[in-house]
């Protein structure tokens, strides 16, 4: 696996996409649909469980799941919201890419379902939940990373770090290398 600091051009393209996350013209609000039935929103949000009932979520990913963020469970939820947690750390150290496949993986499984209605949030919804938003939309929807941004910020505010945006520049290129390799089989 080649990353994109091997070919140099990692501070280049993370500045790309920085230029890009910096035209979005909207506010940060608590909460926000970036696609169909699918909300990055924050823990204020996260942590109102009436809330979360009346707009009718039925699956919460927290991407903050930690001592430090959100601690969410099962128990607190109940049985008609679906609940995952990931203890992320919104570091340029953290290695978020391992949770790509399993977060999309949660996220399409809860949008998949009859009124499936899907809430990814971290502490503010700016850098955790939106990485593993943008890279369900990698994933699942073929979005380049660049048409996945352009499409979020469209209706919220987001700013992954410099070491998610890194991360998900290694996943475009993975899924651009596999794109070309079916083309060719």
């Amino acid at each position: 696996m080649t990353s994109l600091k091997e070919h140099g051009t990692g501070n280049l393209f993370v500045k790309e996409m920085e230029t890009i996350l910096d035209t979005c013209k909207v506010g940060l609000t608590p909460v926000d649909e970036v696609w169909p039935n699918l909300y990055i929103g924050n823990v204020a949000i996260a942590q109102n469980r009436n809330a979360l009932q009346k707009m009718g979520f039925t699956h919460v990913l927290n991407a903050a799941h930690s001592k430090q963020g959100c601690i969410g469970d099962q128990a607190f939820y109940g049985k008609d919201i679906q609940y995952y947690g990931i203890p992320a750390e919104d570091s340029l150290n953290f290695d978020l890419s391992v949770q790509f496949r399993p977060a999309a993986d949660f996220i399409h499984k809860g949008l998949k379902k009859k009124n499936g209605k899907v809430f990814v949030h971290c502490i503010m919804g700016i850098s955790r939940s939106s990485t593993l938003v943008l890279a369900y939309l990698m994933l699942y929807h073929h979005l380049s990373l660049r048409d996945a941004i352009l499409k979020v910020i469209q209706s919220r505010f987001i700013y992954p770090n410099r070491n998610f945006l890194r991360q998900l520049g290694d996943l475009d290129n993975q899924l651009k290398r596999k794109r070309r390799m079916c083309l060719l089989l």
